[in-house]
């Protein structure tokens, strides 16, 4: 019986075969589609704008020169763009009015799902997240060591259901039980479907262990499973408030690290800036861009 590991590493090389490790950058894509995309595709988190209403980041994120983003937090009654709680509609209209500015939405997080409540929630957050035109869901828990199963189990029941949205469900490092690399594989293999894969984000990395872990070293613990990256930088200690490429993280090495284990094309997207006044976050957020183009030969 092949693994999760086996099934998505070799679906990854298929598609690599298929788009070429060079293929271009920023290829155009539907708004959801279930197949892996072609070519690397930047984007900009809306963390930086947080602080206001979400129409202020898409008009930022789209003036910067992204073609992609990535919905997270907003001034709004839940505290995101779109999550769990939105009206199905209202996260419809939000996608058109994504769209409407030239912006696709390779990931979405709705929020905490409450693994332990079962799968309810998360089935939510994934109906808004096809509504919305998005391609992923972002999964940031995994619960504590009294949960765990629960969460992994409400993981697993949930896998089908996100596939036949054209979902991927897209695990990340965020302290306690995934706070590295090798935590996040557990879970993955704990669920065992190709539909939970890595979005891997190496501020977090450094943030949890204290700058002790090095991505680098790290990233090689999830070849194979890797669908995406948060191109999220770190200045010690604990901040991970950083424009990408100013920081400590090791992005060409973590790059190179991360193409031998697989990712040879996917979402890139920005997910912090250093502070300032909006005038100033968008003189970051067009930073951002140069460098990881920059990064990845664009």
């Amino acid at each position: 019986m092949s693994t999760c590991f086996e099934l998505t590493r070799r679906r990854f090389l298929g598609g690599a075969l298929a788009a070429g490790v060079a293929a271009a950058c920023d290829r155009p894509a539907p708004a959801r589609a279930a197949a892996p995309r072609a070519g690397w595709q930047i984007g900009c988190r809306t963390r930086p704008w947080a602080g206001y209403e979400y129409r202020v980041a898409l008009d930022a994120i789209a003036e910067a020169g992204f073609r992609y983003i990535g919905f997270g937090g907003a001034k709004s009654k839940t505290g995101l763009v779109v999550g769990a709680d939105t009206p199905i509609e209202e996260a419809r209209r939000i996608g058109e009015e994504t769209r409407r500015r030239g912006l696709e939405i390779p990931l979405m997080y709705g929020g905490d799902f409450r693994g332990h409540e079962g799968p309810a929630r998360l089935r939510r957050i994934i109906d808004n997240c096809a509504a919305c035109g998005a391609w992923s869901v972002l999964i940031a828990e995994a619960g504590n060591a009294q949960t765990w199963e629960l969460y992994c189990r409400t993981l697993a029941e949930c896998c089908d259901y996100a596939a036949e949205r054209q979902v991927t469900l897209q695990l990340k490092a965020h302290g306690g039980l995934l706070a590295n690399s090798p935590l996040c594989r557990k879970v993955i293999e704990r669920v065992g479907h190709e539909n939970l894969t890595i979005l891997y984000d190496p501020g977090n990395i450094c943030y949890y262990s204290d700058g002790k872990i090095d991505p680098v070293d790290d990233a090689a613990a999830v070849a194979g499973l890797v669908t995406g990256m948060l191109v999220k930088d770190y200045r010690h200690p604990k901040n991970v408030d950083v424009t990408p490429g100013t920081g400590e993280v090791r992005f060409p090495d973590l790059m190179a690290q991360l193409i031998r284990g697989g990712f040879t094309h996917g979402p890139l997207i920005v997910e912090t800036l250093a502070p300032g006044s909006l005038e100033e976050k968008l003189a970051e957020a067009k930073k951002a861009l140069r460098y990881v183009r920059e990064l990845v030969g664009a």
